[in-house]
């Protein structure tokens, strides 16, 4: 499952800590399905893990239809857990089908210490990330990861962000051996 993180700064025009959406993969393309968390505001590890508990949740709650190719819409509040809803064609008859999606706020607290206990510290090299201040004026907030099942959980594999880590330290000058270490 690959996720695209996108932090939105600004979030007057937003209620909601996070949105979790879903394109699935084109037949046309080579390209995965993945799902696109845009968080809001000033983002933590705690509201990373939540919106990405939700995106896990999402999947799991899809399980028993025939929804693969879902596109799903979530909205996260810290307080009320994530509302949103599910829609695919039917492969049979190719009609439309839609299907609510309600994730309580105590299994996304769940899921998201599941998350945090497993792999906290990528989480917050992730939000470490996001919230750089020398990130290029006018250039959107964005890095994709990777979630790996991990006995019924997932478990993100971060390796792409820290190889665009290693790639902004060594462009501020930053980078440095590790010899006699």
């Amino acid at each position: 499952m690959d996720v695209l993180v996108m932090l939105e700064e600004s979030p007057d025009h937003s209620p909601v800590l996070a949105h979790v959406n879903s394109v699935p993969s084109s037949l046309a393309s080579e390209r995965p399905a993945r799902d696109i968390v845009t968080l809001y505001g000033v983002p933590s590890a705690e509201s990373l893990a939540l919106a990405l508990a939700a995106a896990v949740e999402s999947h799991r709650t899809g399980r028993g239809h025939d929804n693969l190719d879902a596109i799903r819409h979530l909205g996260v509040w810290a307080e009320r857990g994530a509302i949103g809803d599910a829609a695919w064609r039917d492969v049979g008859t190719g009609q439309l089908v839609t299907h609510d999606l309600e994730i309580p706020l105590d299994i996304l607290n769940s899921t998201a210490g599941h998350l945090l206990s497993e792999c906290g510290q990528l989480i917050r090299r992730l939000v470490a990330g996001l919230s750089m201040p020398d990130w290029p004026e006018g250039a959107r907030r964005a890095i994709t990861v990777s979630l790996s099942p991990v006995v019924g959980l997932a478990a993100p594999v971060l390796a792409p962000l820290e190889s665009i880590l290693d790639r902004l330290r060594e462009a501020d000058g930053m980078a440095f051996d590790y010899e006699g270490d």
